[in-house]
Parts: structure tokens; sequence; C-alpha cells
């Protein structure tokens, strides 16, 4: 079995920055009154940029891109579900998928995604119950 090699260890370096090395009384009031300066530049240019922040949520609530709470619009509310407004549509009538996506997007029902017509479709697979496959991609209500 061959030695385990041991490495010397250096010294630590001694400390050189004035920070760590004790300060004199005055030294560390101007330290001090650097750092509140430095403060309130930060303050100043943080009032600006909320300023231009307010400006852009104006723009972007203009152009319909922020809901009403002043967030980010991610999702439309709608009356009713999916579900829900596939059988209004789909009551006494027979329609394909891409039909009645058209037809419940008529009809108010709001959405941003942009495979609404797969969602459309797995909603009709999936309801047994509420729809009746009539013959391929052909749907209607119960």
């Amino acid at each position: 079995m061959a030695k385990k090699k041991t490495t010397k260890r250096k010294p630590a370096a001694k400390p050189t920055t004035k920070s760590a090395v004790s300060m004199s009384t005055a030294e560390l009031q101007a330290e001090l009154q650097r750092r509140e300066r430095n403060i309130k530049k930060l303050e100043r240019r943080r009032e600006r940029l909320m300023e231009d922040l307010q400006e852009i949520e104006k723009q972007l609530a203009s152009e319909g891109a922020l809901s009403a709470s002043g967030g980010i619009r991610r999702r439309p509310r709608n009356e009713m579900n999916l579900v829900d407004s596939l059988a209004a549509v789909l009551n006494g009538k027979e329609m394909s998928v891409t039909e009645v996506t058209q037809a419940v997007q008529q009809a108010g029902y709001m959405t941003t995604a942009a495979n609404f017509r797969t969602i459309v479709n797995q909603a009709l697979i999936r309801e047994k119950k509420r729809f009746k496959k009539v013959s391929r991609g052909r749907y209607t209500a119960r």
C-alpha cells in the first residue's frame, strides 16, 4: 500500500484592507456619511424607476394587457366553464370539433390557449355523459 501524500497548508494572509484593520472614530463617521449619501442617491433613483414603471403599466392597461388589479392578465374569467359552454352551443345541434370551437368563442367564451381546438376535443371526449359522438369528429349534446 502506498503512503498517503500530505500537503503543507499555506499560512492565512493577514488582512490588509482598511475595513479589516481597526478604524478611527472619524474614519467610521466619514464612512457612515458616505453610505447615507449613497442611500439617498439610490432612493432617488428608485423613485424615478417607480414613476417609469407606473407609466409603462398605464400603457399596458390601455392596450388591455393588464387586469383590473394591475397585474399581468393570465387567464380570462368566463361566466360558465368550458363544458357548460359546449353543452349550451351543442344543444339540439350536431357539429364538428372545429365548428364547436368557433361557436363557443363566438358565444363569448374567452381563452388565450394556442391549442383551444385540442382542449375542446378533449372535453368532448372526456364528458361522455353530456356529449354524444355521432360520427368521427362530430358531436351533439345529450
